[in-house]
């Protein structure tokens, strides 16, 4: 006859491999947190407020997608889109659009938009840097930069659903 012990390890075992086999099925496996910690969040010096032109800001937007972990293939044009002037501050925006050209499509079928506002404060010192954040086309969720890691599947999918929404449109 086994003693309480051996039966609580054995329960714990049997309760692990269960709810390891149910994240398997449901295919949601926990993220391996060791990996995590090696990663560091990528980032630059973003100009401060004082210093900053509409110039300054696509070269810095440049920089900070450099640091982007994604593949070559992928192009991008970046140009500013407008500004807009607010009570406590003057946002600069910018579109990046993003495209995989071809030797055989080098006209791609769809692209993908990932869309950056810098923040000017009027009440701030101007000495602090400028805010920076981004959103991708499609997406409500706003990133901002050395606290999100930028996943090229977010370019994927905007074009693929494009793409589909494109097959479904009978003209």
């Amino acid at each position: 006859m086994e003693n309480s012990s051996d039966i609580v390890v054995r329960a714990n075992e049997l309760v692990k491999n269960v709810i390891e086999t149910a994240q398997t099925i449901v295919g949601c496996r926990p993220v391996d947190q060791g990996a995590l910690s090696d990663y560091k969040m990528k980032n630059i010096d973003w100009v401060t407020c004082k210093d900053f032109t509409v110039d300054i800001g696509k070269k810095q937007i440049e920089e900070y997608i450099s640091t982007w972990e994604i593949d070559s293939s992928w192009l991008y044009s970046l140009e500013f889109v407008h500004e807009i002037q607010l009570e406590y501050h003057k946002q600069y925006n910018y579109r990046v659009q993003w495209s995989v050209p071809t030797r055989r499509t080098p006209i791609p079928r769809g692209t993908a938009c990932v869309f950056f506002v810098i923040e000017i404060s009027k009440i701030k010192p101007q000495t602090l840097p400028v805010e920076v954040y981004f959103f991708v086309e499609s997406n409500r969720l706003i990133y901002r930069p050395g606290k999100t890691r930028f996943r090229e599947k977010w370019l994927k999918d905007v074009i693929e659903s494009k793409a589909f929404l494109q097959d479904t449109v009978k003209f």
